[in-house]
């Protein structure tokens, strides 16, 4: 019996495995675009130094890599659109319940990336580590030079943010951070450098891994405790304990500590020098702080600060190796829970 070509051709769809199959549908990332150097324009093609950040929206960054659309179905969403230096704890809060919000509600959802102006971004980075509640990935990713520069470099580094974010290889490594082709850990890394496109560094434990052009290969995974868990919640948090930071050096006038007890902020972390320490007259002014919790950490850049026999008496937690602006998040977060010097010290030790 001859069989119509029509249906000659309808029978072999129907029949022959992977024909005229739907293609596969790609990963869901979405991008929450905050500012920044990446979203930066300047007055010409070679302004690298002289640019205002935050201009191009996250919808436009997207757009201008079109080799995204290969990679993901990308939704996009303007959070701010602020230079780094003009973050704030409240973006913070906004971004950690909106993150959550969409793991929680949007099942698909392989990651989200987070574009971010460099100058504070391992401080949102660190902040989301202990505050997301999902082991997705969490990418944040920005550049060090506008995207009306020569050779920018933020459309590649956010192709490669999408990448990882849609990689189930970046899943329960806490929330990372890509520049440069270079995978690092949010509680780890810092920026290095003021303009060099290498900035980011973790000093102690090196890179997690890297982005090529031919996978995503990572070589280690973070063991201190994060996102999933992590015993911080800031659901409907609209603010954070007050916590700042001094910098230790030669001869420093006491009149510091005094002013930030007086003002009855709850945390001080001390930027010491060498493995955490300070001056006999810093000390003197620390030990007056009732109620007010004192972390030591260090101005050297890397390598951990212990507890010390002549510190601890006298109430001061070691930050181990979290640099400053690390340690404050972590206190700030312990203090939303304890001022128990025991517990916020066993909090240093596990995160």
């Amino acid at each position: 019996m001859r069989i119509p070509g029509g249906l000659l051709t309808l029978l072999l769809t129907c029949s022959l495995p992977g024909l005229a199959q739907d293609p596969p549908k790609k990963p869901v990332v979405w991008v929450l675009s905050t500012g920044g150097t990446i979203a930066g324009q300047g007055a010409s093609s070679t302004s690298l130094t002289e640019y205002k950040g935050g201009v191009l929206t996250g919808l436009q960054l997207v757009k201008d890599v079109p080799e995204i659309s290969q990679i993901a179905d990308v939704r996009v969403e303007q959070i701010a659109n602020v230079g780094s230096a003009n973050i704030t704890i409240a973006h913070w809060l906004t971004l950690a319940t909106r993150i959550n919000r969409i793991f929680t509600d949007e099942p698909a959802t392989a990651g989200v990336v987070i574009t971010h102006g460099t100058n504070t971004m391992e401080e949102t980075a660190y902040f989301l580590n202990l505050t997301v509640k999902h082991d997705r990935p969490v990418v944040l990713v920005g550049s060090m030079r506008p995207a009306s520069a020569i050779s920018a470099d933020g459309p590649l580094n956010l192709l490669n943010a999408i990448r990882t974010a849609a990689s189930p290889a970046a899943r329960g490594k806490g929330v990372l951070l890509i520049l440069n082709d270079e995978i690092n850990a949010a509680r780890d890394v810092t920026k290095t450098n003021t303009l060099r496109v290498e900035t980011f560094r973790s000093p102690d434990l090196g890179y997690l891994g890297f982005v090529d052009g031919d996978k995503i290969s990572f070589y280690r995974t973070p063991t201190r405790r994060h996102t999933t868990a992590s015993e911080f919640d800031v659901t409907g948090l609209q603010e954070l304990p007050s916590v700042e930071i001094l910098y230790s050096y030669v001869q420093p006038n006491p009149i510091l500590i005094q002013a930030l007890l007086a003002s009855r902020v709850k945390g001080i972390v001390m930027a010491g020098t060498g493995a955490g320490l300070v001056s006999d007259v810093e000390k003197g002014a620390l030990a007056k702080a009732k109620g007010t919790v004192v972390v030591r950490s260090n101005r050297t850049g890397s390598g951990r600060v212990p507890a010390r026999e002549d510190y601890d008496p006298l109430g001061m937690i070691a930050a181990d190796n979290l640099n400053p602006q690390k340690a404050r998040i972590l206190l700030m977060l312990a203090l939303t829970k304890t001022t128990n010097l025991a517990e916020i010290r066993r909090i240093f030790d596990e995160y």
